[in-house]
């Protein structure tokens, strides 16, 4: 099931974002879509404050993945943008049974290497302030998270 949910400014993002992390729980995998400039990495900054991470989250798009271990889990930041699909040398499925929490923006470049679990939200530009978000869990946890937060 589908769940749809409207940001009517950054901060909105953001405390929806604040609200998932309260939900948390390790090996929590979270894919973000959406062109650019949608809140993708406005949603990991959120979700990065409230896990207590006081460090600059930044998309770490020439890196492909940033970790951050000061919160009250890991944070396993990726960006797979510019990851050419046929480099498979990243080990993803270390990261996501790594007791941390994942976050991957563009998530649909590396599908096949998603865990069959996670929640996928897609961001969607109405205009410059506004977005729509359309929440897809994949799995009974991630179901109990939505219906927690929306």
């Amino acid at each position: 099931m589908n769940y749809k949910w409207t940001s009517k400014s950054i901060n909105d993002t953001l405390r929806l974002a604040e609200n998932i992390e309260s939900e948390k729980f390790s090996n929590m995998v979270i894919c973000l879509d959406g062109e650019l400039g949608s809140g993708k990495t406005v949603f990991v900054k959120g979700f990065a404050n409230a896990l207590g991470i006081e460090e600059t989250i930044t998309s770490p798009t020439f890196n492909i993945i940033k970790e951050y271990s000061q919160g009250e889990l890991p944070l396993y930041h990726m960006d797979v943008y510019r990851l050419d699909s046929n480099d498979l040398s990243i080990d993803f499925e270390e990261y996501f049974n790594k007791g941390g929490v994942t976050i991957i923006e563009w998530s649909e470049i590396i599908k096949d290497f998603l865990p069959e679990e996670r929640l996928d939200i897609k961001f969607k530009m109405i205009n410059e302030n506004t977005r729509v978000l359309i929440l897809q869990p994949h799995g009974e946890k991630y179901e109990a998270v939505v219906e927690a937060v929306l």
